[in-house]
C-alpha cells in the first residue's frame, strides 16, 4: 500500500485523476503516520499561491462568515492568502458551477450551502453541474437549525394545535419564506407533507421581509433562526412552537422540538462547509480537512461558534459526503411531493 506523509505536510498526488476520484465521498484521508521504514513520496510544495473560496451568496450571511473563518485559519496555517470571493446570483447556482468546472488543484474551493447543492437540483432547472459527481466534499464546518414561529394572533400554542387549526382551515393559514425553493420554503413544505396539511406559501425576497410581515400579522407562520426567534419571543412579538432540529435549543430549553411536539421524524438543518472540484488530489483535501478540524473546530473555536448559534460539525470528507447524500435525497422527496419549481 502506498504510504503518505503525516497530515500537515505535502502528500503525493497518487491516483486522484482516476474516474473514481470524481464521485462524491470517494476522497480518502491521508494516513496520519508513516509506517516504520516507509518511503516518503515527494510532491510539489502546496500551497504556493493564494487560495480562493467562492461563496455563492452576498457578504454577511452564514456561508460567508464560515468561509471567512476557514480562510483566516488556513492563512495562519500556511502563510498564503485565502481570498473569499462572493458571487451572489440565481440562488448560488452560477458560482457553484464555476467551482465545479475549476481546475482541481486545491486553489479553488466552494463555500458549501444547501441551496445550490441539495435543493436546486430538484427544482426543474437545468444545472451545469451535478453536485454528487462534479464536486468533492472536504469538510462540514457547521450546521444550524431554525424554529417554527407563529404570530401571537394565531390561536395555536403548540405544534399539535397548529396542525389541528390548519386542518380545520385548509389553505387559509399562510407561511412565509425567503423565496421559492429555499430551505425555509421546503422546511414548511415538509411540515405540510408530514402533517397532511395545506398551508399556503407566500414567498419573499429574503428572510427579513418575511419576518417583517409575520410581526405585522400579514402572514401566520415562518421558520426563523434561533437567535431571532429568541429575541422576538422575549419582546412578545412571536410565539415559538417548536425547534426544527433533533434536539432542543440551549437558549430556549422549554421549547420542544417539532418532532417531540407531535410530528415524529421532522427535522430541518442548514449547513456550511467546504467543497472542491472533483478530481482534486485526495492528499490536498486531507490537508485542508485536517487544518479546519484542528484550527477552526478547536475547543476555543467550538465555543465561539456555539455562542453564535452554530452547531459545530467537523469530521472527515467521507462524513460530509454521507451527510450531503442524505440531505440531497430528503429535499428531493420534499420538492417533488410539493411540485416546487425554480423561479430564478
Amino acid at each position: 500500500m502506498k504510504a503518505f506523509p503525516a497530515v500537515g505536510t505535502p502528500c503525493a498526488s497518487g491516483s486522484a485523476s482516476s474516474p473514481g476520484a470524481r464521485r462524491l465521498g470517494s476522497v480518502l484521508l491521508c494516513a496520519v503516520t508513516l509506517p516504520i521504514g516507509g518511503a516518503l513520496a515527494q510532491a510539489p510544495a502546496w500551497p504556493v499561491k493564494p487560495i480562493r473560496i467562492i461563496v455563492p451568496f452576498a457578504a454577511g450571511g452564514p456561508t460567508d462568515y464560515n468561509a471567512r473563518l476557514v480562510g483566516q485559519r488556513l492563512n495562519e496555517a500556511w502563510g498564503q492568502p485565502v481570498i473569499v470571493d462572493n458571487r451572489p446570483a440565481a440562488g448560488g447556482v452560477p458560482a457553484t458551477e464555476f467551482v465545479a468546472r475549476a481546475a482541481p488543484d486545491g486553489y479553488t474551493l466552494l463555500g458549501a450551502n444547501p441551496g445550490p447543492l441539495t435543493v436546486a437540483p430538484h427544482l426543474g432547472q437545468k444545472l451545469g453541474y451535478d453536485p454528487l459527481k462534479d464536486l468533492a466534499p472536504v469538510v462540514l464546518v457547521t450546521t444550524t437549525t431554525s424554529a417554527t414561529v407563529v404570530h401571537p394572533g394565531v390561536p395555536a400554542r403548540s405544534v399539535q394545535e397548529l396542525i389541528a387549526l390548519a386542518r380545520k382551515r385548509p389553505g387559509v393559514l399562510t407561511f412565509g419564506s425567503p423565496g421559492v425553493g429555499t430551505v425555509g420554503h421546503l422546511t414548511m413544505e415538509l411540515f405540510n407533507s408530514m402533517a397532511g396539511l395545506k398551508m399556503t406559501h407566500v414567498p419573499y425576497k429574503g428572510v427579513a421581509p418575511a419576518q417583517v410581515d409575520l410581526l405585522a400579522g400579514q402572514i401566520d407562520v415562518v421558520t426563523m433562526s434561533i437567535p431571532n426567534a429568541l429575541a422576538f419571543r422575549k419582546q412578545g412579538k412571536v410565539r415559538v412552537l417548536g425547534v426544527n432540529g433533533l434536539t432542543r435549543s440551549p437558549s430556549m430549553p422549554d421549547v420542544p422540538t417539532v418532532a417531540e411536539a407531535g410530528l415524529a421524524g421532522f427535522e430541518s438543518r442548514n449547513f456550511n462547509g467546504i467543497m472542491a472540484p472533483a478530481g482534486t488530489p485526495r492528499e490536498l483535501i486531507a490537508r485542508i480537512n485536517a487544518e479546519v478540524n484542528r484550527r477552526v473546530l478547536s475547543p476555543e473555536g467550538r465555543e465561539s461558534l456555539a455562542a453564535l448559534g452554530y452547531d459545530v460539525a467537523g469530521g472527515s470528507p467521507e462524513d460530509f459526503g454521507t451527510f450531503l447524500r442524505g440531505e440531497y435525497e430528503k429535499w428531493g422527496r420534499v420538492a417533488r411531493a410539493a411540485n416546487v419549481r425554480a423561479e430564478f
